[in-house]
Formats: C-alpha cells, structure tokens, sequence
C-alpha cells in the first residue's frame, strides 16, 4: 500500500446530503465544493441532476468557476427495464449536467434484480451495459456502483462478478463495490474485493455505510485487498448510520499507511476543512472524531498529560499539527501539576513548576471542582481565576447592583422579565434596563447595553449557547446548577462557568466573566478607558 495513489471521491453533496437533518441549498453545495477542491480530492459526486432541479442548478452554476483540482461527478441510475438508454429521461439528464464524469449505480444481487426491479438477470445486465456504452458514446468517463455488490456475492458471486465484468466490458473506468446496507466486517469485505480485484482490470473503489460501525475499518480493508478508490463523505454524513468518513479515512491511509490521497501539503488543512463543512451542514462536529474532533488530542488524567508533554509520541499516534488540529490538556480533578502547569503556561509563562502560586491555583482549582465547577469546556474562566490569583487581571467593570421583575402575560402566554443594572467603570456609573426572554435573557442584554457605553466593541458579541446541569438533585429546588456559556463577537469564541444554588446568580457569574474574558483578552484598542 506504501506510496500507492488512492482516489479520493466525496459523495458529501450526493450520498451525505440523504443523511437525516441535512438540508443543502445551491451556496451550500457550492461552497462546500470549493472547499473540497481546495483541499484536494480527486472526485466530488455532486447530485443527481434528473432527480430535482436544485442539482441541476448546482451543475449549472458551478461551471461558472471551473475546479482546480477536483473533478465534479453527475449520479444516476442505470435506465429502465423496458427503455433504451439513449431514449431514459433520467440517462439524459446525466449529460445536461455536462460533467467530464458520471457515476452510474445498478444491481449486483441478484435478490434486488428480481424482487425489487422485476426484471431477470439477463435484462439486468443489458441495463448496465446499455446505460454505461451510451455514455460512453457521448465522451463522458463512467464509473458503476454496483449497489448492494457485498450482500449480492455472498448469495451469488458469479452473478455479482458478471455485473463487473459487463461494466467493464461496456467502458467503465472503474467499479465501485457497495456495502448498501452497511452490514458487513472487514474480514469479510477484504476477502470478497480480493476476488473482485482478480475479476476485473479496472479500478476497483469502495463505497460503505456505517450500519455496522465498521465502515472505516471496511474501507481500510478494501485498499488492502487492491481498492484503489474509496467512497464516502468527508465528516460521515449519510442516510441512516452515515457513510465512510474520509477525513478518518484519509489520516488513516495518508499519514499511517503512507498513501498518497490528497497532496502532502494539504494534510494540514484535514481539521479546518472538515470544521468548514460541518458549519455549512449546521451539524455539531463530534468532539471525538478521529483526527478532526476538538477532543482528538485531548488529554485529562495526570499520568497522560505528564507522559505527551515529555514526549508526544507517549500518547499521541500523530503529531496534531499533522492534521491542523491542536493538543488540548484539560484541566480538572484529576489533572496533575504538569497538566496545570502547561494551561497555566499559556496565560502566565514565567510560573513554574515549584512556584508557590502553581500549587496554589492547584489547591484552588480542586476546591472549585469540589463546589461544582468544570473548566474542561469553560477555559476563559480558567485564565480568568489564573489572572485573578495572580493579581494580573485588569478590573474593567464592576457589577454593583442588579434588580429583575418577572411578568407573565396570560394574553400572550409569554415571560417577560426585566432587568435593571447599575456597572461603574472607573469613577462613573450606568444605570441601565432592558427586558428579555426571560431573567437571563433580560439580565444579559441590560448588561452589555450598559457596558457599551464605556466598550463599544461589546456591541459584537453575543451568547450563543446557554448549558444547566443541577449538580445534586438531592436538594431538588435548592439544588447546585452549572451554568456554561459560550460567547462569540464573530471571530473568536469563548467558553465561561458559574456555580450557585441560585440559577439567576449562576448565569450571573458566566456572563460576567465572559465579558471580562473579551475585554481583556482581545483588549479592544478602540474602547474608552476609564478605569
């Protein structure tokens, strides 16, 4: 497999926009097209343009700016039983979208051929030759999925061979074996493209779905077995359990396997651009996806973090910058001092280890863990407390009172809550007020209106996400709650924590340290300075 090239084809706009709660429109796919083109892959398979007009539009507004590097794929389906290739609608609308390839799918086993199409196996064969020589003719290069190919050879392989060979026979440039069903394991997918393999001379791709949990791993096999294409969607995007995740797929076979998938040096963008096109789809980026996931380099327990900051390769099996992404040492309980030390770093680098004040903050941090805080996710308010304990954090504002009026209006079955605050910066004050969905709500916007006046710049940001956990239910109402907030003025974002038995004081406290966290880290030079 060393230095062997694989193929790299992304079915994310075709195959991954079928996955539940994806919904692309035309920009969508165009950018996320550009995207992929930048980053390197060889085939982006962009949509059926005889099934719905906005594929259509996407092929035609795309050829405004040709690709770099990729080349874009029109998908469809053999044609129909009782209907030449050169007279089906849907065969025709193929070349409308007048890309330089098409990707053809049709049946491998023999059960969908009768039970699902009605047609006998002889009849099945003609569709694929047909559809796959007419193409042909019109200077497209083809390549055939052969739809359920796995499930197909395991009940009949000669048949499941046959509709390779016909492909082949009929011009197809390369083969493409489908786990449509997604139930196979590797052993098994290793094996049966091995014989594919021997069965054809074209290239042989892979193409999995994820039923199984076992779609990386198949794909993996399928190269090793001879594939030199594989299939999938660039986050594992996908109808039901999803598809092969290439950004898995391409760390694996690139950095591990020493493939050649995209150009080397563009390996460092696997963690931006698989980031890029999950904000597109408005899909949450698992915390844990291999390579690309904001814990993929993420180390919590002492002995782990003491281990990777001596010698990375202790507990990490790529270098993160590998891939664009970064280390993340996580503070908590069970951190030791070296992990602590290695944050505190970050905001003050002249501590060391036996400093007094690190065994401080360490002594700190446990206490705040102990009444209910995590600063895992909420990493402002960590450099906030390491500041603060160090006497090195500026006090842009003050908070002195804050008054909230609940109202309910029985009319519009709403909450309505008001919020009055009165901040000092320096030596003036602001008395200000504003109502919101609710006290949080009402207490934020009153908040940041009244600090507007003094920072201007605050006028950017904006909470985007708001977390409660009750920490000990035990207590019911009186319980503890962990308020976690995320912030953004467009550019950075920012995690902040408050800890109370009042929910109001709670959000209280991580709405005033994200306030802080942006004044004083990205420090706005504009802003009037009183203090």
């Amino acid at each position: 497999m060393e230095d062997e090239k694989i193929q790299i084809f992304d079915s994310t706009l075709r195959d991954g926009a079928q996955g539940e709660n994806v919904n692309f429109t035309v920009e969508d796919k165009l950018n996320i097209a550009r995207e992929l083109d930048r980053f390197g892959v060889d085939y982006i398979e962009a949509g059926n343009p005889g099934s719905n007009p906005k594929d259509m539009e996407f092929f035609l507004r795309a050829k405004e700016k040709p690709f770099t590097h990729a080349r874009l794929v029109a998908f469809g389906s053999t044609r129909r039983k009782n209907v030449l290739a050169s007279e089906d609608n849907n065969v025709r609308a193929l070349l409308t979208a007048d890309t330089e390839v098409v990707c053809i799918f049709g049946k491998s086993w023999d059960l969908h051929v009768t039970d699902i199409l009605h047609a006998t196996l002889q009849q099945n064969l003609e569709m694929i030759a047909d559809t796959i020589s007419y193409l042909k003719a019109q200077g497209r290069e083809v390549m055939f999925d052969a739809e359920h190919f796995f499930d197909g050879y395991k009940a009949n392989p000669d048949y499941a061979l046959q509709t390779l060979r016909t492909a082949q026979e009929a011009g197809a440039s390369a083969v493409v074996l489908c786990d449509t069903n997604g139930g196979c394991f590797p052993d098994e997918v290793e094996a049966i493209t091995r014989a594919a393999t021997g069965a054809v001379s074209v290239c042989v791709g892979i193409h999995c779905h994820n039923d199984a949990g076992c779609a990386v791993a198949n794909s993996i096999c399928a190269v090793r077995a001879g594939a030199r294409q594989v299939q999938g969607t660039f986050i594992g995007i996908g109808e039901r359990c999803g598809n092969t995740n290439l950004s898995t797929v391409i760390g694996d076979l690139q950095l591990k396997r020493r493939c050649r998938c995209v150009p080397q040096e563009q390996m460092v963008q696997l963690t931006k651009t698989a980031r890029f096109i999950a904000d597109i789809a408005n899909i949450p980026l698992t915390a844990g996806m291999p390579f690309v996931g904001r814990s993929a380099f993420a180390h919590k327990a002492g002995m782990h973090v003491d281990g990777v900051l001596k010698n990375s390769a202790s507990f990490e099996h790529v270098p993160p910058e590998s891939v664009g992404n970064k280390r993340n040492v996580l503070i908590s309980e069970v951190a030791g001092r070296t992990a602590l030390l290695s944050r505190i770093n970050e905001v003050a680098p002249d501590l060391t280890k036996d400093s007094p004040e690190t065994s401080q903050l360490m002594d700190l941090l446990k206490r705040l863990e102990y009444d209910g805080y995590q600063f895992e996710a909420a990493t402002a308010s960590f450099e906030l407390i390491v500041l603060r304990h160090l006497s090195r954090l500026r006090n842009f504002f003050s908070l002195e009172n804050f008054k909230i009026i609940g109202e309910q209006s029985t009319a519009e079955l709403r909450n309505r809550s008001s919020a009055m605050v009165k901040v000092r910066v320096g030596e003036r004050y602001e008395i200000t007020a504003d109502e919101g969905e609710g006290p949080v709500h009402a207490l934020d916007r009153a908040l940041r209106k009244a600090l507007e006046v003094f920072y201007p710049s605050l006028k950017d940001v904006k909470l985007i996400d708001y977390k409660v956990r009750v920490l000990d239910g035990k207590d019911a109402t009186a319980s503890k709650v962990r308020v976690l907030i995320e912030s953004t003025d467009g550019e950075a974002v920012w995690r902040t924590v408050g800890v109370s038995a009042d929910i109001i004081n709670a959000s209280l406290i991580a709405l005033v340290d994200a306030i802080q966290y942006k004044l004083t880290r990205y420090d706005a030079q504009s802003d009037v300075r009183l203090d």
